[in-house]
């Protein structure tokens, strides 16, 4: 699933009559960027979320035919649902196998595969890409890399899900795998964070860190991170 149904508020005035996603980086949309960046892995069925500037979304995916893969809209222009609700608005489509999710807005290098890989090897509920990096918000994991708790550096506030010897702070990288049992800790919604959902699931299942410090990696949902993604697209391999 690919989560392109944000405001863009930190893009602005960019997304003042589009849609993030079709912010450009290096001649592309950072859609179609992701787009080609799954395809490149072999994934060839996708599910997108719209709601800011919808509309714009379908006449891209048209005119560009979908890029040659299946893709399914889930849309919530009625209202916009959040990380958590967008995922359970579009859970019928991911009942049968691990999926990924990737948010429009980040541009990386990682090994998807090794990372589905990964998910498939160790049977936890989710497996969380994550780096040692600076962030107002920090993933907390115990020793052996599983899901402890969440912090807020600007504001001390924790919230633990799990206790723990040692907690190791990992910022997000907004790219992870999830198996259909994380609908089953979701509340009834309708907008509600992923984040809350993992903290919630973390309680009483494994979710993992899927270190990946070595890799390229922006988060390019802010104007200020636009000239340095210029200078990265070139180096991440698309289809």
């Amino acid at each position: 699933m690919i989560f392109a149904a944000g405001l863009g508020t930190r893009l602005r005035p960019l997304t003042d009559n589009k849609p993030k996603a079709l912010v450009e980086v290096g001649g592309g949309t950072l859609l179609e960027i992701t787009i080609r960046r799954l395809k490149y892995f072999g994934i060839r069925e996708v599910v997108i979320n719209i709601h800011h500037f919808g509309a714009l979304i379908l006449d891209f995916l048209e005119q560009y035919h979908n890029f040659g893969i299946d893709i399914t809209i889930s849309d919530e222009r009625g209202l916009l649902l959040d990380t958590g609700g967008g995922l359970q608005k579009a859970a019928p489509h991911f009942k049968d196998a691990p999926f990924l999710v990737h948010n429009v807005d980040i541009l990386s290098d990682i090994d998807i595969k090794a990372l589905y890989q990964a998910h498939l090897s160790s049977g936890a509920l989710a497996t969380l890409a994550v780096r040692d990096r600076p962030s107002s918000r920090h993933l907390l994991f115990d020793e052996g890399g599983v899901l402890a708790g969440w912090r807020h550096n600007r504001t001390s506030e924790e919230r633990i899900s799990r206790p723990a010897a040692q907690y190791h702070p990992l910022a997000f990288s907004g790219i992870y795998v999830l198996s259909p049992r994380i609908f089953d800790f979701m509340p009834p919604g309708p907008v509600f964070s992923i984040i809350d959902v993992f903290l919630e699931a973390a309680k009483s299942e494994r979710l993992l860190a899927y270190r990946h410090d070595d890799s390229l990696w922006l988060d390019v949902g802010k104007v200020t991170a636009l000239e340095k993604a210029e200078s990265l697209i070139n180096d991440i391999p698309l289809a």
